[in-house]
């Protein structure tokens, strides 16, 4: 590879299920956070361990969505500060440096620009920022799904000294993998990433989406930061949902893994991407330490 690859980490969530914490719908990974942090410490150890250079920190359900209005007015704040603090702890303490990237999830849904609302947006994004500010290296918004989501999370952040990254998730139904990539809501990659740069972004991302509409989207981005000049960094994180897991409602049950996404599979789409212009490579959903590794020794 002709230029360096940052490896990044891996999906909290079916992690923290596959060691054992307290996991479940609705609370998902944020119901380590109340019952068992510790082990929200062990999966970020786990993921440095297998060559993991950025972890994320485990606030991305730490919103009323998951954990409901009441718990997040009561508990929001400390809840994603104990996200960040056990983030920077294991990365302080990894043998080689490590930054901390500030997950900032959908405020009101993941998959739905439908139900998008800037002020309420507005509201639980600084919620996660102030708490979250004093442990992080870059701030991470993370299942972005329309350019307004992404436009929010830029406005919250207003002050903030830390790089902003983006990361937007890609309409993956079966039809869409021999086409151009679009959001979920429907605008085109190359708007997304034209307004991403706009907004100051350090990178540009794609995440929680099915592999197979990653390459067009690394493509097309390729093509407009080549054609803005920009010098900002492309990265991946695909999930391992079984296809067709996204039509349900997001908390309705636990979405199937899929079998050729084993770290020799994923693999194999990363050096994909790689080859089109991916700098960073990481995995969500159902992408483990495992995945992370095999990554981690091809590509680091």
């Amino acid at each position: 590879m002709a230029h360096k690859i940052a490896i990044l980490d891996g999906g909290m969530g079916r992690e923290l299920a596959r060691v054992g914490a307290p996991f479940r719908q609705p609370e998902w990974s944020a119901l380590a956070l109340y019952e068992a942090p510790e082990r929200v410490r062990e999966v970020h150890d786990s993921f440095i361990a297998a060559g993991a250079g950025t972890l994320t920190t485990n606030s991305y359900a730490v919103v009323p969505f998951h954990i409901g209005d009441a718990r997040f007015a009561a508990d929001g704040q400390r809840l994603a500060a104990l996200a960040g603090r056990l983030a920077r702890e294991a990365a302080d303490a990894a043998p080689e440096p490590v930054r901390v990237a500030g997950s900032l999830p959908p405020a009101l849904g993941s998959y739905r620009p439908d139900l998008f609302d800037l002020p309420q947006a507005l509201a639980i994004h600084r919620v996660l920022i102030d708490a979250q500010a004093p442990f992080v290296d870059v701030w991470l918004g993370e299942t972005v799904s329309s350019i307004a989501e992404a436009e929010a999370i830029h406005q919250a952040l207003a002050g903030q000294p830390q790089p902003l990254w983006l990361s937007f998730t890609l309409n993956d139904e079966a039809e869409q993998y021999d086409a151009v990539s679009t959001l979920r809501s429907g605008e085109s990659v190359t708007a997304a990433v034209t307004r991403a740069v706009e907004l100051g972004a350090e990178n540009v991302l794609f995440n929680c989406s099915h592999p197979e509409v990653m390459l067009s989207a690394v493509r097309q981005a390729a093509a407009v930061l080549k054609q803005l000049n920009a010098s900002v960094g492309i990265g991946v994180y695909a999930n391992a949902f079984e296809h067709g897991s996204n039509g349900g409602g997001a908390n309705e049950g636990l979405s199937g893994l899929r079998k050729d996404s084993d770290p020799a599979g994923y693999l194999h789409w990363a050096q994909e991407w790689v080859a089109a212009g991916a700098t960073l490579i990481g995995g969500c959903c159902g992408i483990g330490p495992q995945h992370i590794q095999r990554l981690a020794e091809a590509l680091k």
